[in-house]
């Protein structure tokens, strides 16, 4: 009777964790905006377990990257707007202990998959706690911070979700085509990734984060958008023409144009008034981008898919 009466509490202070400020700012929705990568990472595979990458897919986008978001709002305790929320409630004790009960569900559930599955993405999970953690706080350091999201987000991310589409975990994956792929990857969320920091330079500086947004400056952040979309755009040029054909670089280019339109309108009204770098802007371009890259990635899994 005791042992059932512990089991009972157990789980009811673990389903209360997750009450509805905790659900809020694990900020589900937003794993959106990371799905171009994965979608990336499948239209580039040559043959797909599409069993395995169902799993990834719940691994990454229902549990990872939430614990993510849950663990990086449990340590910002964050008063302003931030991605995918205007106004966030306050993060709780509760906020922490979902993190990681969201970070051992999704372990749990690349296992499945195997172990060297479950190895990458438990590195992705150390690296994210790094990136918070105010014992080591990558997050105030510029740079070094932009290079940990810009690999993580992209190249890495690349690597995981198409290694388990193929199933190849081997050293043999890394191959010039693949590299390719992990650099364009990484030039798209280093050139996107700024953009999202443009609107909280006062209270990322105010808890000693120097963001290379802030470092940059309101304009400077877009120019160096710009010039990492190019140079982006110069590596995709050499990768579609080689590796498939110019009727994919030109899907990928035509899917981009809205996102170029609105990034371009944006930078203008910006220049005439700084206010205009706000969240309300900041939020309609992530919307928009991630949209269209998901559409891009999509046909050209399709193209890949139906040779």
């Amino acid at each position: 009777m005791a042992d059932s009466v512990t089991t009972h509490r157990t789980g009811r202070s673990l389903l209360g964790i997750f009450d509805r400020d905790t659900i809020i700012l694990l900020r589900i929705p937003f794993s959106f905006f990371l799905l171009p990568i994965y979608v990336f990472g499948l239209s580039q595979a040559e043959n797909i377990d599409w069993a395995h990458t169902l799993v990834l897919f719940f691994v990454l986008h229902l549990f990872i990257y939430p614990g993510s978001n849950a663990y990086n709002s449990y340590m910002d305790q964050d008063k302003g707007s931030i991605g995918g929320l205007e106004a966030p409630p306050k993060a709780t004790r509760n906020l922490y202990y979902a993190s990681m009960v969201m970070d051992v569900l999704g372990l749990a559930l690349s296992f499945l998959i195997g172990w060297q599955l479950c190895v990458l993405i438990a590195i992705y999970i150390a690296v994210s706690k790094a990136y918070s953690w105010h014992g080591i706080r990558l997050k105030k350091y510029g740079v070094i911070a932009w290079l940990v999201v810009v690999l993580f987000q992209g190249a890495y991310t690349y690597m995981v979700v198409n290694m388990t589409a193929q199933g190849d975990f081997t050293a043999q994956w890394f191959t010039m085509k693949n590299l390719l792929c992990m650099a364009i990857a990484t030039l798209l969320i280093g050139g996107f990734y700024p953009l999202t920091q443009i609107y909280q330079h006062e209270e990322d500086s105010s808890r000693g984060d120097m963001t290379i947004s802030y470092r940059l400056g309101i304009i400077g952040t877009f120019v160096f958008t710009a010039l990492l979309f190019l140079i982006g755009n110069v590596a995709a040029y050499f990768y579609f023409t080689t590796f498939h054909s110019l009727s994919h670089f030109l899907i990928f280019n035509i899917c981009l144009l809205p996102v170029t339109a609105y990034f371009l309108y944006w930078f203008a009204i910006t220049l005439k008034d700084k206010s205009e770098a706000d969240f309300a802007h900041s939020a309609r371009m992530t919307l928009l981008s991630s949209s269209f890259m998901i559409a891009c990635f999509s046909v050209l899994l399709y193209l890949n898919q139906s040779h």
